[in-house]
């Protein structure tokens, strides 16, 4: 084995490391004594150098290698998933000196650093062992910032839900790893689909995949694995809940995608795709259409701001899930470009939050009334967030879904149960309009009647929300120049 290969493919985890341990040494040290708001200021300030420093390490050692089979991957796919885990990363970080909820400052973006690093190793791998390891390094990370919170007890509820059904979920998953090493004998995501696609069916293989999708399920949120979501993003740290409802998604389905596209290639209807048989796709079907009905029709009667994000999480990962019936080609190409577009929005919406709210309580949708003329700026990156996240064209998330539907019906044209799921998927994005207006109405509509929420948001803030909202209004005037990029990485994934 190649060593300088190795840490060289390496290097933006190592980075990221060595960032973590500099702002943990500082912070417990030299700084302990320091104001909050500066501790903050130097923690964001550490982690943006270590961000630029990955991308850096991610751009410029771009070759594709392959260590241990598959234990270690790179290729431009998974290089561009990561860094869009970085941008997000960043935009936490930076957006959370807007937010006064510890003093514990070092810890926090460590804990927000080292979930980052699990994310990019998630992606970078075909073997579900170093998968798993990856998957539950990210987790530890996230049940911690959910619940980092320590004068709340909606904070500590939250973490401890999210740890709870968190810890059944990757027992499951772990389950279902096991099955699949005793039935093929083999981890490797490759190798796994050569012994099925030889040795034929197995009893255990459809526990084993009914154990990988309630694993998957969980992370994504998708209905019926969806109970923790809501008090998650209602009582996590502003910040928490953004990093959880973003950069984890953008891991989690990439490598979802990969365990489904390259390790049961020919099981998605059932062995050599007879449909109506057991395979993955008629479950995944069946959460899709559960979590698009169930979340849009629970956001319509929310008050409350974040609860209304998380339903709305709820009914994209049904979207998402379409996705995954796709063709691994058009598939990963669609899946990732959605997925992106989500986090960015979804992150920039949670930067509107955490920039107006600071400190104080939950936010409900009356507490928008007459923002518009308070904060014209954040209001139309608002407008820009909602709009995208309700696939109103020409921003991004309305060509994320049209890629998104379009694959999946051209997998099989005459495929009825693809068909009446993406039909469903349409009517359920129409009735999503009409909660996001809800929220539209208060901001520019609605007269205030009490206190106008704090306006008073610091210039890096404003910044970062300015700069996701203006990527999400670029990528839907031009899909192409993301599109063309991901057409391109495609190629280099094994199927």
């Amino acid at each position: 084995m190649d060593y300088g290969l190795l840490f060289q493919t390496l290097a933006p985890e190592l980075i990221l490391t060595l960032t973590a341990l500099g702002i943990l040494t500082l912070d417990l040290t030299v700084m302990k004594e320091s104001p909050r708001i500066y501790r903050m200021s130097v923690g964001a300030g550490m982690l943006a150098f270590g961000v630029f420093g990955a991308t850096l390490a991610v751009h410029f050692y771009s070759e594709p290698v392959r260590f241990a089979e598959g234990m270690l991957i790179q290729d431009p796919l998974n290089l561009f998933v990561k860094k869009a885990i970085l941008f997000v990363a960043l935009v936490t970080g930076l957006i959370a000196t807007e937010v006064r909820f510890t003093r514990n400052v070092g810890e926090f973006y460590a804990l927000l650093i080292l979930s980052t690093i699990g994310m990019m190793l998630m992606v970078s791998t075909e073997n579900l062992l170093m998968l798993f390891v990856s998957l539950e390094l990210t987790s530890l990370c996230l049940y911690v910032l959910a619940a980092y919170n320590e004068r709340s007890r909606e904070s500590a509820e939250a973490g401890m839900k999210y740890f709870l059904f968190g810890g059944m979920a990757g027992a499951f998953l772990l389950f279902g790893i096991s099955h699949l090493y005793g039935i093929t004998g083999t981890l490797h995501l490759p190798e796994l689909a050569d012994v099925l696609r030889n040795q034929g069916g197995d009893p255990l293989l459809n526990i084993a995949l009914v154990m990988l999708v309630i694993g998957f399920g969980f992370k994504l949120a998708a209905v019926p694995f969806h109970f923790w979501a809501p008090d998650v993003y209602q009582g996590a740290p502003v910040s928490g809940a953004m990093f959880i409802g973003s950069a984890s998604k953008v891991a989690s389905i990439y490598a979802f995608a990969k365990i489904l596209w390259i390790g049961f290639p020919d099981w998605s209807w059932g062995q050599n795709g007879a449909v109506g048989g057991a395979g993955w796709a008629p479950m995944l079907i069946l959460m899709a259409v559960a979590s698009m009905v169930y979340g849009n029709l629970a956001a319509l009667s929310q008050r409350s701001v974040r609860r209304l994000i998380a339903y709305s999480a709820i009914a994209h990962a049904g979207y998402l899930l379409i996705g995954l019936l796709a063709e691994p080609t058009d598939g990963f190409r669609s899946l990732i470009y959605y997925i992106v577009i989500y986090a960015f929005t979804t992150a920039g919406l949670f930067g509107v939050i955490a920039a107006v709210q600071g400190k104080g309580r939950d936010l409900n949708l009356e507490d928008f009334a007459g923002f518009s003329r308070k904060s014209p700026v954040l209001a139309i990156c608002l407008l820009i967030f909602v709009l995208s996240l309700a696939g109103i064209p020409p921003l991004a998330g309305f060509f994320g879904k049209f890629y998104l539907f379009t694959a999946a019906l051209k997998t099989d044209p005459k495929n009825l149960n693809l068909l009446v799921t993406v039909i469903i998927a349409i009517a359920m994005s129409a009735v999503s309009l009409y909660y996001y207006l809800q929220l539209l109405k208060q901001v520019f509509v609605v007269e205030t009647k009490g206190p106008i929420l704090r306006t008073k948001v610091g210039f890096l803030g404003r910044s970062m929300i300015v700069l996701m909202a203006a990527a999400v209004v670029f990528f839907g005037c031009f899909p192409d120049v993301m599109l063309n990029r991901l057409t391109a990485a495609v190629i280099f994934v094994t199927w």
